[in-house]
């Protein structure tokens, strides 16, 4: 229950996280602002999914799943494609979209919708430094202390930066690049990728019929930059010659206005809280791709309000057990990000060729329950604490 004096918190990060944290510190009677480096919503980027009760749990605690079903992009199976485009092991819908998948920013869209009448949200912000004493300074607002201070500002996390330092990012050897495109392959609720040693390409129909989602895995060190010309010009080069349709979809990611490019990485945060300020999400225990980011964000702001609801008087003591409770679920859905480019690019042709029997050994009777378990059980091994919410009314605005 809330404590009777009114708490405040400032969240950096207007993604997934921060707003998911938000909704629930609203309704246990805490002020909260969130700031947002960009000018408006990020609502671009690929889709994101939930599997298996937890993630159930959560979303329905918030009503939210059946407003993300509402929005779903009802992908079906999805096709592992040989050399010659056709499949060489057909993959049910759990793994690859699990039980219900959104595109991120219908997501955002989402969230922030519910928060945003009660929730003060600054745009076009940022935290620049953060006294001993709670005091935060801004970009462009007034300095003010606040109980409690959340970096929930992503990967490279600035936030995080100034109170934690410099926070160990694993690069494991491969790089993505993802766009929306039109649906060129006239992909209907499936996926197909086409991969070769190093190299991997993932084509899925989206929400709109007339769009699809592309997806680009292959063998590269960091970025060494972020300029446009330069990534292009080495994503060209690095699938030259690949085959396939890969030309024709290297064009149409070269003219898509939405074109991200990015290290495929984890962060590896040696504590979640210093002081009065918790990382959140992907600042916490991101992963680039396939670490089942964007839902474990959304458990852990669960997590993290419930443990400030059951203790509102003793912060360090809700903070330490919301990373007790977290780290370990998180660890293990992390792994997902580890081997992702693996998965879709496997280094050479004999692991190419093992990739695929693999799968269609596991996607055959009487594999085919023991496969499931394995895609949905990092994302089951959790208990939850109560729902955060219950007995609560919210904040006024």
């Amino acid at each position: 229950m809330p404590t009777s004096v009114q708490r405040t918190a400032l969240i950096a990060g207007a993604g997934i996280a921060g707003p998911s944290l938000a909704y629930w510190l609203d309704r246990t009677g805490w002020t909260v602002t969130v700031v947002e480096r960009a000018p408006a919503l990020r609502e671009g980027g690929q889709a994101v999914d939930f599997r298996g009760p937890v993630h159930r749990r959560v979303l329905e605690c918030m009503d939210l799943w059946q407003p993300i079903h509402d929005r779903q992009t009802r992908l079906g199976s999805h096709e592992l494609l040989g050399r010659d485009g056709r499949p060489r092991a057909v993959l049910p819908a759990v793994m690859m979209s699990g039980d219900v998948e959104i595109l991120r920013g219908d997501l955002v869209r989402l969230l922030y919708e519910r928060t945003s009448p009660r929730v003060a949200y600054r745009f076009g912000d940022a935290v620049t430094a953060i006294a001993d004493d709670g005091a935060v300074e801004l970009e462009r607002g007034p300095t003010a202390r606040y109980d409690l201070v959340v970096a929930a500002d992503g990967l490279r996390s600035h936030t995080r930066g100034l109170v934690f330092g410099d926070v160990t990012m694993r690069h494991h050897g491969y790089r993505v690049a993802g766009c929306t495109i039109p649906n060129v392959l006239d992909l209907a609720h499936r996926g197909v990728t086409y991969s070769r040693p190093g190299r991997g390409v993932s084509v899925a129909s989206a929400r709109d019929p007339a769009e699809a989602r592309l997806l680009f895995v292959h063998r590269a060190p960091p970025l060494a930059t972020r300029e446009r010309e330069v990534i292009v010009r080495e994503l060209a080069d690095a699938f030259a010659g690949t085959g396939w349709e890969v030309p024709r979809l290297l064009d149409e990611a070269v003219r898509a206005t939405d074109l991200y490019v990015d290290d495929v990485s984890t962060v590896h945060a040696p504590r979640f809280a210093c002081r009065n300020v918790v990382l959140l999400g992907d600042a916490a225990h991101g992963g680039t791709l396939g670490g089942q980011g964007t839902s474990v964000a959304m458990v852990g702001a669960y997590i993290l309000a419930s443990e400030l609801a059951a203790s509102p008087d003793d912060l360090p003591a809700a903070v330490a057990r919301y990373e007790q409770r977290l780290r370990p679920y998180a660890t293990r859905c992390q792994k997902g990000a580890a081997r992702v480019g693996g998965f879709f690019a496997p280094r050479t042709r004999p692991g190419l060729w093992m990739r695929d029997a693999m799968y269609r050994a596991l996607t055959t009777w009487p594999l085919d329950a023991l496969f499931e378990r394995l895609v949905t059980g990092a994302a089951n091994d959790l208990a939850l604490p109560a729902a955060p919410c219950v007995g609560v009314t919210p904040s006024a605005a």
